[in-house]
C-alpha cells in the first residue's frame, strides 16, 4: 500500500500525487453524484445500464460484441444487460440489415426520452454548481471542462 500522498502508478511504481490531482478527483466525485442522483430520480437506473443507453444512443444499429467493446464488459454480460433493457421498453432488436445472424440494437422512442429526462436532471445539478462560480470566471471553467472532455476516448 502507498503512503498517504502517493498513489500506485498503472506500471505498480510509486508516483508522488500533482497538486492538481485533488481537483481532478473532486471533479470526478460531482459528476458521479450528479449522474447516480439524476438515475435515482429516475427510477433507480444504473449506471451500467445508462451507459448501455447511451452507447446505443451514438451507436444505433450496434451489435452485442460492440455493445460490450464500448462498455469493457463481455458480449454474455452485454446480453444479459440488452435482455433487462429489452424487457424495461429502453432497446429494440432487430436483424441486422447486412446478416440475418446478428441482431442490431437500437433505442425505442421510450428508450431515448428516458436519456433525454436524464439529461435534463444533470445539466439542472450541473448548471446550479456552475452558477456558484464567479459570473468572470464561468466562460474560462466552460472552456477548460470543455478541453478535459475532448481528451475522452469516447468524445
Amino acid at each position: 500500500m502507498a503512503a498517504p500522498g502517493w498513489r500506485v502508478g498503472d506500471a505498480g511504481g510509486v508516483m508522488r500525487r500533482r497538486s492538481s490531482d485533488e481537483a481532478l478527483l473532486a471533479l470526478a466525485r460531482l459528476v458521479m453524484d450528479v449522474s447516480v442522483r439524476a438515475a435515482a430520480d429516475l427510477g433507480g437506473l444504473s449506471p451500467v445500464q445508462l451507459r448501455a443507453l447511451t452507447v446505443l444512443r451514438s451507436s444505433s444499429g450496434a451489435n452485442l460484441a460492440a455493445l460490450a467493446e464500448a462498455m469493457g464488459v463481455t458480449v454474455s454480460t452485454a446480453s444479459r444487460l440488452v435482455d433487462r433493457l429489452v424487457a424495461a421498453g429502453w432497446v429494440q432488436r432487430e436483424p441486422a440489415a447486412h446478416t440475418r445472424r446478428e441482431v442490431s440494437l437500437r433505442l425505442t422512442d421510450d428508450g431515448a426520452a428516458l436519456l433525454g429526462r436524464y439529461d435534463e436532471q444533470r445539466l439542472v445539478a450541473l448548471r446550479t454548481c456552475l452558477d456558484q462560480v464567479p459570473p468572470e470566471r464561468r466562460d474560462a471553467v466552460v472552456d477548460a471542462l470543455g478541453q478535459l472532455a475532448a481528451t475522452s476516448p469516447d468524445s
